[in-house]
């Protein structure tokens, strides 16, 4: 015969460690916002299908520019050769954008490229943390990784 104490059930978690995982939880989002609301964006942007290429080329093409924007009104290049890498991924960024007129299905996975390609631009910058705030960096990456994903789907 087994009394009570020798049939121990699993208990629930005290009141103090669910809060305390809730707080942690709580923590994690508010770590993570940019990268949240940068996937509810590319969610609600691509999953029902591609906007149009000569949009998404274009905004391939802007993106170089708000870093150009960002840097100046922060003041943070740091010096000309910084502000040389940003001209020139404006410039290759630029290209990129231009490929979307090679035949349709080429022209959306070049695109595609080049929006892989800038978001490891966007990496690079939250890492070193320069030129834009690092939650522009963080956020612009995800975006650029759901385009990236969704050109390749969708082409």
């Amino acid at each position: 015969m087994t009394t009570d104490s020798a049939r121990r059930r699993p208990h629930a978690p005290s009141a103090a460690v669910a809060a305390s995982r809730g707080a942690r939880v709580r923590a994690a989002v508010a770590r993570r916002w940019p990268a949240l609301s940068a996937l509810a964006l590319g969610a609600a942007t691509f999953a029902d299908g591609l906007p149009g290429r000569g949009f998404l080329a274009a905004l391939l093409a802007a993106m170089p520019v708000c870093y150009l924007l960002f840097g100046a009104f922060r003041r943070s290049f740091g010096g000309m050769r910084t502000a040389a890498v940003q001209v020139a991924g404006l410039l290759v960024f630029g290209a990129a954008a231009a490929a979307v007129s090679v035949g349709e299905s080429a022209g959306l996975r070049l695109l595609a490229a080049g929006w892989a390609a800038h978001a490891v631009w966007d990496f690079v910058h939250h890492r070193t943390g320069r030129v834009v705030p690092r939650a522009w960096s963080e956020w612009c990456c995800v975006v650029d990784l759901c385009g990236a994903a969704a050109l390749l789907a969708w082409s």
